[in-house]
């Protein structure tokens, strides 16, 4: 199972001044940044896929590329720009999709079959999705009384068809690209028995590789009977991909279904966009144990302290000295030279401030409850039972949840951590199915011959 990381232009300064909380002199970011795999001693993941609504431009716009960088995409193409043309990097697989999620609003996706293909061609990617269209109603059974309505029912059959029909146009042109790259026919549906009809007849176009689209807002269950429903309905050698697997630390529960790949950002956007699960480590055995970040925000850059000041609850000044005192104690601490429950009074002062209080003045987290994690992360020191670069060259700063670079080498390190557990799970590894896998990373090769074009609703 090959674990994608999805891009979102996180990168790094890897001269970062910790101490004094500043980039390196003339830094240009992108160009002197360093992506996950170039800044980790080994790649922290198995490849990359790159979505074309974060690129932006055209009629979706918005992104998260500048125009300089999309431009820059197109003109290197995927690899170079995201610097996996190196040796250490040759055998990665660089995947692309049409980030469905950022048009579900839209009647029809803003991009069709042809604008997809050019979109993979340019950019030199060895794996592409078709084109899909996300459907909100999720449903156990296949009860099309299920529906809120009649007009949700019709709107989820009209993203249905629109999703296989696209799905028909990008197999039969992507012949004749002469295999460059390996398609990728993406599965949409309200239930488990709609996307197992829908990957049936993806099968029938001629896909030998199928992604599960839509699975972003399902509990891990849902996930997990739809990835049953569509793995008993195709031949053993499909290989199958998860998009934007949300559920990434539940990744040991769909060993049984001979998953070939899936994406996810999870473990690195968790460094700092959870409350209490920042910091991940492997449990001995098959697990991960997670830790509270401790939150010592810049006093005089935060948007929250700024507000505060402003309103004049608190004096800048008092943040400053309580800021300063925080790092110290942490520091401190580390080097064994504090005591456990003095430190942690001194972070909680400042986070009593910060964490506890919104810009609206409600509360938060529970102050016992904050207090618990932040001294189970100082009691258990994780950042000394890690060797990672980050860890080696940090130390207690990757567990400060504080500005960028800190949160970001947090995320790269859970990056690091994940692959290991992803890298430990057990192998299927007999039959067609696992040869079959190893062709559509190694080299794509020209698709098998589309059969009827009649393949919308069985």
């Amino acid at each position: 199972m090959k674990f994608i990381f999805a891009d979102t232009m996180d990168y790094v300064d890897p001269g970062f001044d910790f101490a004094e909380d500043r980039n390196a002199a003339d830094r240009q970011p992108y160009w002197d940044d360093e992506y996950p795999h170039e800044h980790m001693d080994a790649p922290p993941y198995d490849g990359m896929l790159v979505s074309r609504a974060a690129v932006g431009k055209g009629r979706l716009g918005g992104g998260k590329y500048t125009e300089a960088q999309a431009m820059a995409l197109g003109r290197m193409g995927a690899r170079a720009f995201l610097r996996l043309n190196g040796p250490r990097f040759q055998h990665m697989p660089v995947f692309g999709d049409c980030g469905a999620f950022a048009y579900v609003k839209e009647s029809v996706p803003p991009y069709t079959p042809e604008d997809m293909l050019t979109f993979y061609e340019d950019g030199q990617f060895t794996h592409g999705c078709s084109v899909d269209h996300i459907i909100f109603d999720f449903h156990e059974d296949d009860d099309e009384g299920r529906f809120s309505s009649v007009a949700a029912r019709d709107e989820a059959r009209r993203r249905f068809d629109i999703t296989l029909a696209n799905a028909e146009v990008f197999f039969r042109e992507s012949r004749a690209l002469g295999g460059r790259f390996t398609p990728l026919g993406v599965v949409q549906g309200w239930s488990p028995g709609s996307m197992a009809r829908a990957a049936r007849s993806l099968c029938r176009m001629g896909y030998r590789y199928i992604a599960i689209g839509g699975t972003v807002p399902l509990r891990t269950p849902q996930v997990k009977s739809c990835v049953r429903a569509v793995r008993d309905a195709i031949s053993p050698d499909i290989a199958l991909h998860v998009l934007g697997f949300a559920k990434a630390e539940d990744i040991q529960q769909f060993v049984e279904f001979d998953i070939s790949s899936f994406d996810t950002t999870s473990p690195l956007r968790r460094a700092f966009k959870d409350s209490r699960c920042n910091y991940y480590l492997r449990r001995p055995g098959d697990g991960l144990d997670y830790y509270t970040a401790l939150r010592v925000p810049q006093a005089t850059e935060n948007p929250k302290l700024q507000w505060l000041a402003k309103e004049g609850k608190v004096r800048q000044e008092d943040l400053q000295r309580l800021e300063s005192r925080a790092l110290t104690a942490l520091r401190t601490f580390a080097r064994g030279e504090a005591d456990l429950d003095e430190t942690l009074n001194a972070v909680l002062a400042y986070d009593s401030l910060t964490l506890l209080q919104s810009a609206k003045g409600e509360a938060r987290t529970s102050r016992a409850t904050l207090r618990a994690n932040y001294r189970r992360t100082l009691a258990d020191r994780p950042w000394e039972r890690c060797a990672c670069r980050v860890c080696r060259e940090l130390g207690v700063e990757v567990v400060i949840f504080r500005g960028s670079n800190r949160n970001k080498r947090r995320g790269i390190h859970n990056l690091a951590v994940f692959k290991s557990l992803v890298d430990d799970l057990p192998r299927l590894g007999e039959g067609a199915c696992a040869n079959e896998q190893v062709d559509l990373f190694s080299s794509p090769r020209e698709p098998e011959p589309a059969a009827s074009s009649s393949v919308l609703r069985d």
